[in-house]
């Protein structure tokens, strides 16, 4: 083995050796023409590989190859030079018998002729050949060193994740470098081959003009005869130089616009182009129809025309044969099911799902243009910036048990709401103060319970005229599903959520976030305040506040309730500010002190049972009364009973916001709409 490397080494450094002595040394007419045929030999064989293989990468030494023939060319190329102007005199095979039948016998023995197919070759060659495979090896080398990074981490990332042992890692990093090493070789060993093609050029018009010369002031031939004699055998070297180079260029393109099919262009070629009937069978036809064209080669053009439909054909049956095939493959491999993994599949629970009937189907088939389906990123997306939370992906599915044209949502598998849409028809809400009637379907708008009535699209302009608010049925469920999701947003924040949240939090505030967790509360903690804040639909978005609040507190108390006080007093702008009107003022109800008290209860026993009624019913008082509040309705109360009364609200009265005192800014005015007191009744029996 290692003998054999060592004549291999020997014998590369012995033939550049050699091609170095060529440009110095005389060369004798026949050893010329062994070196000239050895010259086209190679060239045409790194043609046929560049043909063979299935990856670039695999002909590795491609580029210094490249290198090594142009030298070699280069070197023939001034060794016949030497020859063509020192004995061209003495006749045609001066320069050798290679030179002298590319001379004669390709060209036609014209000098002219072979002027011009030598230019031909030399334009070829240099303006399009070398240039198109310059360029793509550019651009090839420069995307697969931009892709190195990005395919390094992908080998680390499987690796650590198991995926691939650390010997498969290896070589996957070693062939990423080598694909690196070998386009960027690429694109300088074409600058080889440009360089080649002017030289050539170059030499072939000293050759005629020196050739002119000496054969005229040295030689005593007359101008016609130099110009003939040298002319043609400068052309002939300069087509034995062409052939070669013409060859080497077009395998450095075919190199270079391959891609790692895994198969030799041959096969590639073969299956791409022949293996698809339409085109052939078209091709087949347009051939036909030009044979008839008077003035045709009628007998080329229909015996093409019959080769195209024959090779359509069978293209056919190798199509038919494949989809069978595949078809038979497909089923002979589908994996049968595991009972264990079928009963282990049906314990699984989507977080959140939107189940629709039968007709409401094309609202959430993408494929038809589904409304509903194209609205829900949009409705994640202002959940995350309300709430700043993300919202889990939502199932979309459809339930043959559902009446047509209803929908469900479910959390955990459970449903929480539904509604019912009027497919073609559009949804008028009432939203108090209109004028006249409207006849359509009476109903209720699914997300706030207001009246509503399901019209034509003809009466769309006459309900907006009486005051309606005239929506799409696509707009109505996407509108109901914000509102479930805000109302269910504590349950859709969870443990892992949480911990994505803080791992992209820590990337901007890591000290706040290693001191507060574990050290001084628990992950489980942190989501029950967050859970808390949540329920009453306050933004987390403000992580940094919250969680500088809780790294405050927390080593005083580890009571979820009261770190959720705390939180909100330190986040007091951004819990008042939903609830100020255009000039800055907070309009509210404020709780009667007695009625606090009586929520307070004596000491550890708590309030009276039958104080509890009361305040829901003063509470649903306070939100009935008509007011002209341009803002929600807010209760203020003491800091410490407002987690009671905000539960009795989320409870009983639903659209009731309670913010204590001390959740308003000092700089924020208050105007009072009323005062919520007990009941007479109440009030008396707990004063005797």
């Amino acid at each position: 083995m290692n003998e054999s490397r060592h004549t291999a080494s020997r014998a590369v450094g012995i033939g550049l050796t050699t091609i170095m002595l060529m440009l110095v040394l005389p060369i004798p007419a026949p050893l010329l023409d062994l070196l000239l045929a050895v010259s086209v030999t190679a060239s045409l064989l790194v043609f046929l590989l560049a043909l063979h293989f299935g990856d670039p990468v695999e002909f590795s030494t491609f580029p210094s190859v490249l290198l090594i023939a142009t030298m070699l060319r280069l070197s023939l190329n001034i060794a016949s030079t030497r020859l063509i102007l020192l004995h061209g005199h003495e006749g045609p095979d001066a320069a050798g018998r290679v030179i002298q039948a590319f001379g004669r016998f390709v060209v036609g023995g014209s000098y002219v002729v072979g002027i011009i197919v030598f230019l031909i070759l030399v334009v070829i060659n240099f303006k399009v050949i070398t240039a198109g495979a310059g360029r793509i090896s550019e651009v090839a080398a420069r995307f697969t060193l931009d892709a190195m990074p990005g395919k390094q981490m992908a080998i680390d990332n499987d690796l650590a994740n198991g995926h691939i042992t650390e010997e498969e890692a290896r070589k996957r990093r070693k062939q990423v470098n080598d694909e690196a090493d070998f386009y960027g070789a690429m694109d300088g060993a074409n600058k080889f081959v440009k360089g080649d093609a002017v030289a050539g050029l170059i030499i072939t018009a000293v050759n005629i003009v020196g050739g002119i010369v000496i054969g005229v002031a040295q030689n005593g031939l007359s101008m016609a005869e130099a110009a003939q004699t040298y002319t043609i055998l400068t052309i002939g070297d300069g087509l034995v130089s062409q052939i070669p180079a013409l060859l080497v260029s077009t395998a450095a393109g075919l190199i270079a616009s391959r891609t790692a099919s895994g198969e030799d262009l041959g096969r590639t070629l073969m299956h791409q182009l022949f293996e698809r009937r339409e085109p052939l069978f078209l091709a087949g036809l347009g051939l036909c129809a030009l044979s008839v064209v008077p003035g045709m080669p009628t007998l080329a053009f229909l015996t093409l025309g019959g080769a195209a439909l024959a090779a359509s054909r069978r293209a056919a049956r190798i199509e038919a044969t494949a989809d069978a095939t595949s078809r038979t493959d497909a089923t002979e491999d589908a994996p049968k099911p595991d009972p264990e993994q079928e009963i282990l599949q049906s314990l699984h629970v989507d977080l959140l799902a939107l189940e629709v009937g039968i007709d409401l189907v094309p609202y959430v088939d993408r494929k038809r243009g589904g409304e509903l389906i194209r609205r829900i990123p949009a409705i994640r997306r202002q959940i995350a910036q309300e709430l700043g939370i993300v919202i889990p992906p939502i199932h979309v599915r459809d339930n043959l048990h559902l009446p047509s044209r209803r929908y469900r949502i479910l959390l955990s598998g459970e449903p929480v709401a539904q509604g019912d849409l009027a497919p073609g028809r559009l949804l008028a809400i009432d939203p108090g103060g209109t004028s006249g009637t409207l006849k359509g379907e009476r109903t209720k708008d699914p997300a706030f319970g207001m009246d509503a009535l399901w019209i034509t699209p003809a009466d769309r302009e006459r309900a907006e005229i009486l005051g309606y608010t005239v929506v799409e049925p696509s707009a109505v469920a996407a509108t109901h599903l914000t509102e479930v999701l805000k109302r269910h947003a504590a349950e859709l924040l969870g443990r892992t959520e949480l911990q994505d949240l803080l791992d992209k939090f820590a990337a901007r505030y890591p000290k706040l976030v290693e001191e507060l967790i574990p050290a001084v509360l628990s992950l489980g903690d942190v989501l029950k305040v967050l859970r808390n804040l949540l329920r009453e639909k306050v933004s987390i978005r403000d992580l940094r506040t919250i969680l500088e609040a809780l790294a405050d507190y927390g080593p005083q108390t580890k009571e979820p309730e009261v770190l959720t006080e705390m939180v909100r007093q330190r986040m007091q702008r951004a819990i008042c500010r939903p609830f100020l009107d255009d000039k800055g003022i907070l309009h509210a109800f404020v709780m009667d002190p007695d009625l606090e008290r009586a929520l307070q209860g004596h000491g550890s026993s708590g309030p009276d049972p039958g104080v509890l009624p009361a305040v829901v019913s003063a509470l649903e008082s306070a939100l009935a009364e008509p007011t002209s509040m341009p803002t929600k309705p807010v209760v203020l109360t003491s800091p410490e009973v407002r987690p009671s009364v905000a539960m009795l609200a989320m409870r009983h009265a639903p659209g009731l916001a309670v913010l204590s005192f001390r959740e308003v800014p000092p700089e924020v005015q208050i105007k009072t709409l009323g005062v919520v007191r007990l009941p007479e009744e109440v009030g008396t029996r707990r004063a005797a």
